[in-house]
Parts: structure tokens; sequence; C-alpha cells
């Protein structure tokens, strides 16, 4: 990996932490080497959890506009008012119903 993808600070640390578990009798490229490798593990790590903290936003995102457009749904459905019609059809149709089961029963009555 080359230098200006890795910060300073992730290069200072991973010298630390090679440094810190050098063992005697190590060179300096070798200790190089496992800083490198140590940058690396925490370049990946670091990408890995930008990554997952990329999907939970965008999970949580989603979940926003989902609860959002349900709001909207039912705040349509609560603002809007009744017709005349709508308010009035079930009364007008139950005393049709009476009417014609009146005259039914006054028609069979005469027969």
């Amino acid at each position: 990996m080359t230098g200006d993808k890795i910060s300073k600070e992730t290069q200072s640390e991973a010298m630390a932490i090679a440094r810190a578990s050098q063992k005697p009798g190590q060179t300096k490229e070798q200790t190089k080497l496992i800083a490198r490798g140590i940058e690396k593990g925490i370049a990946d790590y670091k990408k890995h959890e930008k990554s997952k903290a990329r999907e939970r936003d965008k999970l949580r995102k989603k979940e926003l506009k989902e609860k959002k457009q349900e709001h909207q749904v039912t705040a349509e459905v609560q603002s809007t008012p009744l017709s005349v019609w709508q308010r009035w059809l079930p009364w007008v149709l139950l005393t049709m119903s009476w009417v014609i089961i009146g005259y039914l029963a006054w028609a069979t009555s005469l027969v």
C-alpha cells in the first residue's frame, strides 16, 4: 500500500505497536515490515467499519423515509372529510330497504 493512502497517524500508531512488540535481535527492516502489516490491518479495519457505518446509515434513512410516508398516508386518510353522500348513503339505503320490505309485505297481504 502506498503512504498517501494511509494517514500519518495510522503509520505512527502502527510503528508504535510494532516497536512495542519488537523481539530482541529483530532488525529495523523487520520492524518496518511488521509496521506495514499493522498499517494494512488498521486501514482494512477502518475501511470495513466505514462500510458498515454507511450501510447502517442507509438502513436508518430508509426506515425514516418509510415512517414518514406511512405517517403522511395516515394523515391524508384522517384529514379527508366525508362527503355528504358518504355520510347519508347508509341511512338512505336502510330506509329504502324498509320501504321495499313494507311494500312487499303490503302487496302480499292484498293477494
